[in-house]
């Protein structure tokens, strides 16, 4: 026998530690190829740390929610050396000559090449499979639509290899069940492996007191986020200010391109990519909002990164970032936001995805508020919230003198920390930004 150190795989250029959540599988537990063996989380985004040998787990190095550095030996796996296979094919070989095996219907057999295997284009999926499922999806001849709708019992609902064998026996009546586990993985006669139980992502667990009130322990994220706004309005001193914007050209304009532009492009226009934009321009009018502050000296950011508040179904918020939010066009803008939002609401976000914001972005007006007051995202020194767009009457001056018309408004609202941004310049930026939405070219070609 010989023992593997499982190591805290690098998860991103700026991750550096990672806390352990769950574990998956425990001491003596049987290991194939590609399981998974636990779970981690790096600030807001949780992964799975799968087994790249197969073999038996010996022992845990980290407990659940201690944390550990990229590169920690994290657990001790125990795997078979060649001469262990051998030793093992000798003792339980049959004695009179092998019979040629007869395949089983609907079964890929061992001798069968890998080019000959029918292979499914996985990159179409949004879902993440590990290679080892894909392989069993491929040996099995499922396709990438009937692998999407199998439900997954991993973190975050995702497909691992017992759900997978699993659907199918089901499908197919129990016989292939066995076959596909000795395709995966490389030791037989393993004991079997403890029952994985099923992860339901941000399930809080709850105490009630005297049969009226309520008490529910914060999940992970939601103290991760607690402490992080707690530290910000404690370091930071807040100042907000708003602005009412006029943005009817705006809209009437994107009520004119949405549909073109969705038939073009294959993805939907919203507000918020225009957001971004008149946001990056009004950065470079005003490069002193791009900032961060570290003791006494002011951090000034070359690169325009905006980060976008994204509400999860969980209720709780993550923070992807656009890079270089400045240097795409509005197409590209429409094409990193949308990206960005779905795999959020997916929980398939990467850790780095969530690093190096400069400048964040909240839409408040999704929920229905006109205006919000947000707290900053440090080590940022401002984030704007951007209000519902309503209808009201509002006073427009022609040259024929002031008439009454019904008009698209929304508020603007920046918050910004007092320390390095004073009232005229974040005054004079937050209505920089309205001014871009409300210049909107109503002729504009995209």
């Amino acid at each position: 026998m010989a023992q593997y150190e499982l190591l805290l795989p690098k998860m991103g250029e700026s991750v550096a530690e990672a806390t352990v959540i769950k574990w998956v599988k425990q001491p003596g537990d049987a290991i194939d190829l590609d399981d998974t063996i636990l779970e981690i989380a790096t600030d807001k985004v949780d992964s799975e740390v799968p087994s790249p040998v197969a073999g038996k787990l010996v022992k845990q190095l980290f407990q659940e929610n201690d944390v550990a550095q990229v590169g920690d030996v994290i657990a001790i796996i125990e795997t078979q050396t060649p001469n262990d296979i051998n030793v093992e094919e000798s003792i339980t070989a049959p004695s009179t000559p092998q019979e040629k095996a007869e395949p089983i219907p609907g079964i890929a057999q061992l001798t069968v090449e890998d080019h000959k295997l029918p292979q499914s284009n996985f990159s179409t999926s949004e879902r993440f499979y590990s290679p080892l499922v894909k392989s069993i999806a491929t040996q099995e001849n499922i396709s990438v639509l009937e692998l999407n709708a199998i439900k997954g019992t991993g973190a975050d609902g995702r497909l691992n290899k017992d759900d997978l064998l699993s659907y199918i026996a089901n499908r197919n009546g129990g016989q292939q069940v066995e076959k596909a586990e000795t395709q995966s993985a490389p030791i037989e006669n393993k004991p079997t492996a403890a029952p994985v139980i099923t992860h339901i992502p941000n399930k809080t667990s709850t105490t009630s007191v005297s049969g009226v009130d309520e008490i529910i322990e914060m999940d992970r994220m939601r103290k991760l986020i607690a402490d992080h706004m707690v530290m910000s309005k404690t370091t930071s001193p807040h100042v907000t200010s708003f602005v009412e914007a006029d943005v009817t050209n705006m809209v009437l304009w994107r009520n004119k391109v949405k549909n073109n532009f969705e038939k073009r492009e294959n993805e939907k226009i919203t507000f918020t990519p225009i957001f971004v934009e008149a946001v990056a321009k009004a950065i470079k009018d005003f490069p002193m909002i791009n900032v961060s502050v570290n003791g006494t000296q002011i951090i000034k950011k070359r690169d325009i990164n905006i980060g976008m508040a994204a509400a999860l179904p969980s209720g709780n918020l993550i923070v992807p970032v656009i890079r270089n939010a400045d240097q795409l066009n509005l197409v590209g803008l429409t094409k990193a936001v949308n990206d960005l939002a779905l795999r959020a609401r997916n929980s398939k976000l990467k850790p780095d995805e969530t690093q190096g914001g400069t400048f964040t972005l909240t839409n408040v007006g999704s929920f229905g508020n006109v205006m919000g007051t947000p707290i900053i995202n440090q080590p940022q020194v401002a984030i704007l919230a951007v209000g519902a767009i309503k209808k009201k009457p509002a006073v427009l001056e022609t040259e024929h003198g002031d008439v009454i018309a019904i008009r698209h408004m929304m508020f603007l609202s920046l918050s910004y920390d007092h320390r390095v941004v004073d009232g005229s310049l974040g005054g004079m930026f937050v209505r920089r930004v309205a001014d871009y939405l409300e210049n909107w070219d109503y002729n504009r070609e995209i």
